[in-house]
C-alpha cells in the first residue's frame, strides 16, 4: 500500500486450502481484506515456477555456482506426438505454422519433424467443397506426413495453428500421449561445482543463504562434486539425488527419519524452507522486467519467513 502497487505477484500463495469465509480473524483474511480494499490484485507462482527448468531452483544454482546443470526428476506424460498429412506443395507452410505455435522442441533443437513421402485417397460427397478433387469420384493426392511433438498444455494452440494453415476442407490429423520425460519441466536440479571440501560448502551455503543453520546428515568424508538442490520441501527427492550420484543434495524440511537415508552415500542438508526459495523475489523481478519493460517493478524489502531461531 505504502508503494502504491496494484499487484502483488509472489511464490508461495496465500491461499493453501479454502476459505469458508472472511471476517479478519487470521494473517490470511486480513491480507485477503486489505487487498480487496485497496483494489491489490495478488498472483501467485508456486508449483509451475517450482518444476521448470528455469524457475526456482534455477536460480538457487546460479548462486550456488553450478555449471551443466539439469532437472532432477523429470516429468512424463507431458508430451504429445502430432501426425498429419497434406500436399506436398503445402508441407511448409503447415510446418513452419506448427512450429510458430510451439511445436517441434527437443532439448537444444527446435523444429523438430519427421515426414514421409506418400500417396492419400479420399472422395468428396455431394455437401463437400474439395480442395482437390471432384464430388463423388476418387481423388488420389501425392501427401507428406508430418510428425512433431509439443507440451500437451499448448494442444489447442497447435491444433489451430494446423487448421488455419492447412488447405483442406477436413483436416485429418491423429494425437498421441508420450511417455517420454521432458526435460526441460520436473522437480529439482542437479549441477556441478568445482571440487571442495564438504565443511568449506556447508559454511559456503550457510553464508550465500544467511542462513541461521544447517542441518546435515553425517560427512562423508570426500570432497564435493555433485551437487544437488530442490528449493522448498525436498525430501521425496532423496532417493533421486542418490541416484544421480550427487555428493550433497540442498533443500529444505527434512524430517528425521529422512536423515538416515543418506546411508553415507550423501550429504543431506536441510538449509530451510525459506533460505532454499528467498531469491525467487530476483527471479520474478527479472522475468517480469524483461517481459514488461515499461512496468514499475519493486522487490519487497519485508522478510516473510515465519521460522525463528534462538
Amino acid at each position: 500500500m505504502k508503494k502504491k502497487c496494484g499487484l502483488i505477484i509472489s511464490h508461495h500463495p496465500l491461499i493453501f486450502s479454502g476459505l469458508k469465509k472472511i471476517n479478519g480473524k487470521n494473517t490470511i483474511e486480513r491480507i485477503i481484506i486489505k487487498a480487496i480494499i485497496h483494489n491489490i490484485s495478488i498472483y501467485a507462482a508456486h508449483t509451475n515456477l517450482d518444476n521448470v527448468h528455469n524457475g526456482v531452483n534455477a536460480i538457487l544454482a546460479e548462486k550456488l555456482g553450478l555449471k551443466n546443470t539439469r532437472i532432477l526428476k523429470s516429468k512424463s506424460e507431458l508430451l504429445r506426438k502430432l501426425v498429419t498429412y497434406c500436399p506436398t506443395e503445402y508441407a511448409e507452410q503447415v510446418r513452419k505454422a506448427l512450429f510458430d505455435a510451439g511445436a517441434g522442441n527437443i532439448g537444444n533443437y527446435n523444429s523438430c519433424s519427421f515426414n514421409t513421402s506418400g500417396e492419400g485417397s479420399f472422395k468428396a460427397t455431394e455437401n463437400a467443397t474439395p480442395f482437390v478433387g471432384k464430388i463423388n469420384e476418387l481423388h488420389f493426392e501425392k501427401e507428406i506426413r508430418i510428425e512433431t511433438i509439443y507440451p500437451y498444455y499448448i494442444e489447442k494452440l497447435i491444433i489451430d495453428s494446423l487448421l488455419k494453415s492447412h488447405p483442406y476442407e477436413e483436416v485429418a490429423y491423429d494425437i498421441y500421449k508420450l511417455n517420454n520425460e521432458l526435460n526441460t519441466v520436473g522437480s529439482g536440479m542437479i549441477g556441478e561445482i568445482d571440487s571442495i571440501e564438504e565443511e568449506e560448502f556447508l559454511l559456503k551455503i550457510k553464508g550465500l543463504t544467511n542462513a541461521n543453520c544447517i542441518k546435515h546428515s553425517g560427512l562423508i568424508g570426500k570432497k564435493i562434486k555433485n551437487v544437488a538442490i530442490c528449493g522448498g520441501s525436498g525430501s521425496f527427492l532423496i532417493k533421486d539425488a542418490i541416484a544421480a550420484k550427487a555428493d550433497i543434495f540442498i533443500t529444505g524440511d527434512i524430517k528425521y527419519h529422512d536423515f538416515f537415508e543418506a546411508e553415507n552415500k550423501i550429504i543431506i542438508a536441510d538449509i530451510g524452507h525459506f533460505e532454499s526459495e528467498q531469491f525467487t523475489k530476483e527471479l520474478l523481478y527479472t522475468i517480469i522486467t524483461k517481459k514488461f519493460p515499461n512496468f514499475a517493478v519493486l522487490i519487497s524489502e519485508k522478510d516473510t519467513n515465519p521460522v525463528h531461531y534462538l
